[in-house]
Formats: structure tokens, C-alpha cells, sequence
């Protein structure tokens, strides 16, 4: 089986990969009948020559691999016919951007893998860059409230080499007494409590984080179970919640009450309240001023994101009067962070902690004939089609 690390080739560039130097070796060396070629690429977080000087062949010559691993989608005119692919497609929930090219993987007879749904029995993702895009949204939150408020400059994370240094610079600031609200209790939402851990700021639960009043800055991490309730008054549970979203209502805005900054690092499923509305937004006692949205559904659960921003540009305001954007920095407005490649910034740490699960997870199913069906449930399309999983997107891909 011989496997072939493509170049990201999708602009703005995304500089990281599925497997590093290091993982390339391990596969190397506990799958022998397995071969690996590194396609060049000046900009990927590894160097070719990094890749050469633990024994990976570096060439172009992708069309000779049988599985092809990428990060990003893959552009249409760089797609080779009958391969197999492993990239973030971004079609799994009917994306109309990248309609086209599922139809070209489609027309091609490319057998696609999508990252987002490699799974094991049980449903739970065996691969993903959530923790990374926690640790990067934390900081980045806590970056935009300094620079609202004139308060400190933390340097943006993309000029820093890895989470270690971003939690250097966190700890040389010195925050007021303000209240964060982080939701989520997954990849992302525990990766932004690794940065507010590591700055030693205090944790508190509900009650206090509500009630009390504090002379320090504290955080509060909630689930949906804390700010959503069903709507017959019946006590409901997370489990509950996620499989009958539709029976609750949010009740998160007695948080935005309390909250200076928000850190939005839950996941959103369709049909599911929203946490606050544009109206929320409006009310006097609406205290949020600074919004960090790791999760980034626009126009969506968290009504302040009204569109996503760029590595380049992460901050904008929004003005809840107008419900449009204004500067950030203006008294009235809510600071948004929302950009939605946040795993980018550290591409070293992002692609070695993927690379270690891809490694442990999906190459084993390439040598034991999928025993335990983690590439069965991920295989999207075959021979030109949907696999039955998939055949959902039938009219998404003939619209």
C-alpha cells in the first residue's frame, strides 16, 4: 500500500499535515508491507528536506500512490482519477460551496475518505483538530479583550511556534476581574480550558459564577445541559438534549448577564435552540462585550457572528442596535472573533496531535482488512457513487 502526502494546494494556504516526519517513520516501521511519498511543498510546516532526513522519499509523484492524504479540500483540477483520497471535504451537512466538488470526486471515480467522519463503533470521532482550534480560540479571546480595552498586546498566535509560547505570553498579562463563560465540554471546549488552566484563573461552578462576585478574574465551563431546558418544565439531561432538541428552549442568557468574555467552544447540531438571539443582544443587562466564536455557525447559535473572519483579520464589532458590523474598539460594540480555520495558527502541534491518532486509528485498517469498519463508515463514495451512508447528499450533488 503505498500512501502519498499531498501538498495543500487550497488558498489561503493551510500549512499543516496529515502525517509528520515522525508519524511517516512510525507507519514505516510497524506496517513494513506500507510505502510513503511526500509530495514538495514550500509552505508546509515541515520542510521536504525534514521529510528526506528521516528516509522519506520526496517526489511528485502522487499518481503512483494508491491513498492520497490531505487536509484541506482538494481543488478540482488537481483531483486524479480512481485514487483514494483522505481530506476535510466540507459536504457531509450539504455545504452548496463544495457541491461541485463532490460531483467532480464523483465523475472521477475518486473513493473519498471524509476526516470529520472517521469513527469508531460507538460514533465518537477517531481524528480531529478541535483541541487545537480551543487552544488557539481561547487565546485569540483573551487577545481580542486586550486590544478592545487597551488593556495589553498579546502577538497574534500565528507568529507563535506552539501552544507552549502562546501560554507564555498569556501568562505575562495580567486580566481585571472579569467573568468568561466557556461552553463545551469536547476536543474544543477542553482545549480552551488548557489556556485558562494554564494562566491560573480560577474555575467556579454555576451557582458561583452566577451569584457571586469575585475579586479575580474566573471561568465557568457548561455543557447544554446548563443552558438549555426542556420546555415542558420536565428535568433534562445531555443525552436527552442531543437526542430531542427540539422539546428545549436556551437558557443561556442568564449567563450573557454575568459575562464579560464568551468563549463559544460547543458543537451546534440542526434544530437545536440558539444560545442567544439578536434581540438578546439589545437588552440593557446584555453584558457580553467579547466574543470568542471557536465554533463559527454564522448566523447561527451565537447571533453575533455574522460572518467569519481570517487569520489575517480576526477581529470585528457588531453593533447589536444595528445588527451590523461596526469597529470593534467602539464603545458600544461586541468584539467577535470568529475565524474558522483557527488550527492553522499552530500548525506544528495541529498536525503532530493528528497525525498521532491517524497513525493509532486509520492506518491499522488499511493491514487488518478494516476489522473494526473504521474505513467503511468514513468511505463516502465507490465506484462513481454514495456509499448507502452517504446517500443522503443524492439530491445535494444533482441540484
Amino acid at each position: 500500500m503505498k500512501f502519498g502526502i499531498i501538498r495543500e494546494s487550497k488558498n489561503p494556504p493551510d500549512r499543516r499535515v496529515v502525517l509528520s516526519p515522525e508519524a511517516c517513520q512510525k507507519v514505516l516501521i510497524h506496517q513494513p508491507k506500507a510505502e510513503i511519498i511526500v509530495e514538495p511543498s514550500p509552505i508546509r510546516v515541515f520542510s521536504d528536506a525534514e521529510y528526506s532526513d528521516k528516509g522519506i522519499q520526496v517526489a511528485s509523484k502522487m499518481e503512483e500512490c494508491d491513498v492520497l492524504l490531505g487536509v484541506k479540500e482538494v481543488p478540482i483540477k488537481s483531483l486524479i482519477p480512481n485514487k483514494k483520497y483522505f481530506f476535510f471535504s466540507h459536504t457531509i451537512k450539504e455545504q452548496p460551496y463544495n457541491r461541485d466538488l463532490l460531483r467532480a470526486v464523483l465523475e472521477k471515480n475518486i473513493e473519498l475518505y471524509d476526516h470529520e467522519v472517521i469513527t469508531n463503533q460507538k460514533e465518537q470521532r477517531l481524528v480531529a483538530f478541535g483541541r487545537y482550534a480551543g487552544i488557539v480560540g481561547a487565546y485569540n479571546g483573551l487577545r481580542a479583550y486586550g486590544l478592545k480595552y487597551e488593556l495589553y498586546h498579546l502577538p497574534k498566535a500565528e507568529d507563535l511556534a506552539n501552544q507552549q509560547e502562546l501560554i507564555i505570553e498569556l501568562n505575562k498579562v495580567k486580566l481585571p476581574n472579569i467573568k468568561i463563560i466557556l461552553t463545551g465540554r469536547g476536543r474544543v471546549g477542553n482545549g480552551a480550558r488548557e489556556m485558562l488552566d494554564a494562566m491560573n484563573i480560577r474555575k467556579v461552578n454555576v451557582t458561583q459564577y452566577l451569584e457571586d462576585s469575585f475579586d479575580e478574574p474566573v471561568y465557568c465551563q457548561i455543557d447544554a445541559s446548563d443552558y438549555n431546558k426542556r420546555k415542558d418544565g420536565v428535568r433534562g439531561n445531555k443525552a436527552d438534549f442531543f437526542a430531542n432538541s427540539e422539546e428545549y428552549r436556551s437558557n443561556f442568557y442568564r449567563f450573557t448577564q454575568v459575562s464579560d468574555l464568551f468563549i463559544a467552544g460547543h458543537f451546534y447540531g440542526q434544530g437545536a435552540p440558539y444560545l442567544f438571539t439578536r434581540e438578546d443582544a439589545k437588552q440593557d443587562d446584555f453584558k457580553i462585550k467579547v466574543v470568542a466564536d471557536v465554533s463559527c455557525d454564522i448566523d447561527g447559535p451565537v447571533a453575533t457572528t455574522i460572518r467569519s473572519s481570517t487569520i489575517a483579520d480576526p477581529i470585528y464589532g457588531y453593533d447589536a442596535k444595528s445588527e451590523s458590523e461596526t469597529d470593534f474598539k467602539n464603545e458600544n460594540a461586541i468584539a467577535v472573533m470568529a475565524v474558522d480555520n483557527l488550527p492553522c495558527e499552530i500548525p506544528q502541534d495541529a498536525s503532530e496531535g493528528f497525525g498521532q491518532a491517524f497513525v493509532k486509528n486509520v492506518i491499522p485498517a488499511f493491514f487488518n482488512g478494516d476489522k473494526d469498519g473504521v474505513l467503511e463508515r468514513a468511505r463516502m463514495t465507490l465506484n462513481g457513487k454514495l456509499t448507502h451512508r452517504y446517500r443522503y447528499l443524492t439530491d445535494y450533488v444533482q441540484l
